[in-house]
Parts: C-alpha cells; structure tokens; sequence
C-alpha cells in the first residue's frame, strides 16, 4: 500500500525510524519489498536523478509498481532524493511520487528558503511532502562531493525561521554524518547537542538523517578479502547513536552505501570463489536474499517492525495515485 510519508512521521515521531533506501536495481527493488512486508515495517524507496538517469525514471517506477503487485503487503512511499527544481517538479507531474526532497543546501540562506518554497507550493498542490536540506554534508555519493571544509552543521538558530518561510514537510540536517562509504573519518560522530538543539526548536517536526549508513566493517574485510582495496579507516552511523537520533525527532535515516558495500562484497566474493562462472542470475539470487537479511536487520534496529498495520489504521491522506 501506498502511503504518504507526512503519515509515516506522524505516526513514527519519537519512537521509531523509517528507513529511506536508495535503489537503482530490480534486485534491490525485490529485497527492499519482500523485507518490508515480511517485517510488516514501512519504507521509503528513495530514487536519486543519478538512479532515474542510470535506469530511466519510467523504468524504476514501472519497477517499483510491480514490486508493489508481486509484494501486496508492503507499505511504503516513492521519494525523490538530492533533486532540484527540475527533477522535483517532474517528479510531481508523474504522479509517481508521493515525496520530493529539494537540495538547495549550498546555496544562502534566503536563496535556499526560496528555491524550496517555490517546490513546496507546487508540490502541496498535488499532495505531495517536501524535504529540504539546512546545512552542507560532506562526503561523496552519486554526483554529490563534498569536502570536509565545506561543509557546515545546521544552526539551530535558523531552523525555525527556515521552516516557517518554506513550509516544508521535514528537514534535512547536517549533524556530523556524511555522505559515502568514508564518514567519521575522524571519529567525532553526530553531534547530539546540535541534534537536541534543533528538536528543542522544532518539537513534533520529523527530522532526515543522511549518511545513515553503518558501514559495517566486516563487510569491508570481506570485500578486500576478495580483491577490493577500500580503506578500513572510516567508521558509519553506529547502532547506539542511531537509536539516540530516534529519540530526538529523528524520523527518516537515509540508506545507500550500505547496499553498495553488500553488492559488491557479494559480487566480488562469488567471482572470487567461482571463476568458471558468468550467469548473472546466481549473485543476484544471492544479493536479493544479503539485501532481504539486511533490511530486516535495520528495521528492527530502528524498531520500525510491526508498524506498518498501525500506519494503514491512521492513513487519512488522499494520493496523487
């Protein structure tokens, strides 16, 4: 079932995470439904332009349909992640969409109110949420890079002021993770106090984790293991402080690399032990069921199993489908 995401905060707020996950396969487009309706948890599929351009956007909607027929339990929404105006505004007109997210976080202050004020009033017209973005993440992730020079923690001074002039649905910030598969590089992890600030300033007002990937480090032994050379030197979003992110209005935590690092230590591990072979279809039976394993296991870390029943009782919201 489809379902906007302004339901899933309202339900969500304080108590659990609904996961956000990147996909730009019909492999990942399979695990992420068949752990969702399994788990009986809601989900946000995030397409980024990167994705829709990769795969083209009426393919991946096409995918994600017939995941929704081949998974009829499954609850969850269709997300536009780091788009700008075009993307978003096409988003919107396909009725494909129940949320867009308008990444204007690089720009100042009062440009970025008005290029995300000018989606949010399209996009309210159809029903559709908006997220935005209040400070610069740094790391690399499809064509987004950023240096840790640039980037900047959201102020919490300027939170209220920014949703306020916007009116967007949920706020993206900038708390100390990044983006790709590098974060805490230096080990200083989220800033709490930054977080507590802004919930203090926007209680009930669903805040978006991105970079909420673990980065699980045996994943990356593994993958070097079996011929990668990616560096052991970087630590993601650890379970404890994700949980404690929950607590402080934390309601959208954003997965991408993650995924990339399954796909790769379960591609590169099958060719290492099975050189002779060349059928795609057996790594990717074995992705689907890594990726079903692995959603189930951040669904019950951000304690979202079971939720979904709850959700479709208090879907009140009519949708663009």
């Amino acid at each position: 079932m489809i379902i906007s995401p302004k339901v899933f905060f309202e339900n969500c707020y304080g108590s659990y995470g609904i996961a956000a996950v990147n996909v730009f396969t019909m492999e990942q487009i399979h695990g992420l439904f068949r752990a969702g309706q399994k788990a009986n948890a809601p989900f946000i599929v995030q397409l980024t332009p990167v994705a829709r351009d990769y795969a083209q956007a009426r393919m991946l909607s096409a995918m994600i349909g017939a995941a929704a027929k081949c998974y009829p339990d499954a609850t969850y929404a269709v997300h536009l992640d780091h788009g700008n105006e075009t993307h978003a505004f096409d988003a919107i007109d396909s009725k494909e969409y129940q949320s867009v997210m308008i990444d204007a976080s690089h720009d100042d202050f009062n440009r970025n109110v008005a290029r995300t004020r000018a989606v949010v009033s399209k996009a309210h017209r159809h029903n559709v949420v908006v997220e935005a973005e209040l400070g610069v993440l740094a790391g690399v992730e499809d064509d987004i890079s950023v240096s840790e020079e640039d980037s900047s923690y959201t102020k919490p001074s300027e939170v209220v002021k920014f949703v306020q002039e916007t009116n967007c649905d949920s706020l993206a910030v900038a708390v100390g993770t990044s983006h790709g598969a590098y974060k805490f590089s230096g080990g200083q992890g989220i800033q709490f106090h930054i977080l507590e600030k802004i919930q203090d300033k926007l209680s009930g007002f669903p805040i978006v984790l991105h970079g909420g990937s673990a980065v699980n480090t045996k994943e990356i032994e593994r993958i070097n293991q079996a011929g990668g050379q990616l560096s052991n030197g970087a630590e993601g979003v650890s379970t404890d402080e994700i949980v404690k992110a929950i607590r402080y209005g934390v309601c959208k935590i954003n997965i991408a690399t993650d995924a990339r690092l399954l796909w790769t230590r379960v591609h590169r591990e099958f060719f290492k032990d099975s050189p002779e072979l060349f059928d795609p279809i057996i790594p990717g039976k074995e992705y689907m069921n890594e990726y079903e394993k692995f959603m189930l296991n951040k669904f019950d870390l951000f304690g979202s199993v079971g939720k979904a029943d709850q959700i479709k009782k208090n879907n009140k919201i009519v949708l663009n489908k």
